[in-house]
């Protein structure tokens, strides 16, 4: 094979990727499904299809398929993200850190991943942990509005609160910036 010319599940691949891109989850799903049933040893096409369902949440069948994803192909760090992802979900914090880690060490500059590990720290009580990892998290992706709203609630739980105040006029976020300046008064 070529690796320069697409394989055929590249191409699935990509098609699958493209309908989650337009929120068209049910074809996304079927799409999978139906690659599944001739490319049954193939991780990625579980991890798609884990993914789907996350955002379908639906997590007892993300859970389910991401194990035998993990199984297939137990180094991926995709799979290692989306497993800690539900565990974080779940409210399993000890656990998505445990996994969360292993995927920041194969994507180290993945604002998400990053965020995520963040998240299962504070949720240990990890604060100032949870702050640095924010930071970074912020730093590679200074738009995207999950990290703000952690960041600036990071930034408050850790009495920032003038950081805090900077961080949600600078992105325009008007919720926090009015609870900001509620407590002011």
């Amino acid at each position: 094979m070529n690796p320069t010319i697409p394989s055929p599940l590249d191409d699935i691949i990509l098609t699958i990727e493209t309908l989650k891109s337009e929120s068209r989850y049910t074809e996304a799903r079927q799409t999978a499904l139906q690659a599944l049933s001739k490319y049954t040893d193939d991780y990625r096409i579980y991890e798609e299809l884990a993914d789907i369902y996350i955002f379908e949440e639906n997590l007892d069948k993300a859970e389910e398929v991401i194990s035998y994803a993990r199984a297939l192909h137990p180094e991926s760090g995709t799979g290692a993200y989306l497993e800690g992802y539900i565990a974080v979900a779940r409210g399993d914090f000890d656990r998505a850190i445990s996994i969360l880690t292993i995927a920041n060490t194969k994507f180290p500059n993945n604002a998400e991943i990053i965020r995520n590990l963040g998240w299962s720290y504070v949720m240990r009580g990890e604060i100032s942990r949870w702050l640095g990892l924010l930071r970074r998290a912020y730093a590679l992706a200074p738009t995207d509005i999950m990290i703000i709203n952690d960041l600036g609630v990071a930034l408050m739980a850790s009495w920032a609160e003038i950081e805090a105040r900077e961080l949600f006029k600078k992105s325009g976020h008007t919720v926090w910036l009015g609870a900001i300046e509620a407590m002011d008064s």
